[in-house]
């Protein structure tokens, strides 16, 4: 049974927290969910959406990094050279900004309906943001 639905513009999607790998991230995500905002098409890192969130201090370092998220992983970068933010890879990816190539934390998976994922990020890309929300399955 999944851990968390993420609705992104009506479309559904079951994600499954990631644990064993980041036991710190997983535990400050379940606090802030359930959570709601827009999800926007990132600028430099291919094929993904990410929700920006400022200053937003999520309490939390780096653990189980990755600047190369598969489709489906979503990703939580806990600010510092950027800003905080929340990213779902849809397709390849290299997480960057401005400051240059990022490392977020890998806290979620989407396992089913990647192709579905991957229609919504173009949607995104295409058509502009959508709301997001995050909520415990």
């Amino acid at each position: 049974m999944a851990d968390v639905i993420i609705d992104i513009g009506g479309e559904i999607f079951e994600a499954f927290y990631e644990d064993r790998d980041a036991p710190k991230t997983v535990a400050r995500f379940r606090d802030f969910v359930p959570y709601g905002n827009r999800i926007i098409h990132v600028r430099w890192s291919g094929e993904a959406c990410w929700i920006p969130m400022g200053d937003f201090d999520l309490g939390i370092g780096f653990e189980n990094a990755t600047s190369y998220p598969a489709p489906g992983q979503v990703i939580v970068f806990p600010g510092g050279v950027s800003e905080t933010e929340i990213l779902i890879a849809y397709g390849p990816t290299c997480f960057a900004s401005k400051a240059g190539q990022l490392a977020g934390n890998h806290v979620l998976t989407i396992r089913e309906g990647l192709d579905r994922l991957a229609v919504v990020g173009r949607s995104v890309l295409w058509d502009g943001a959508k709301p997001i929300t995050f909520r415990p399955a």
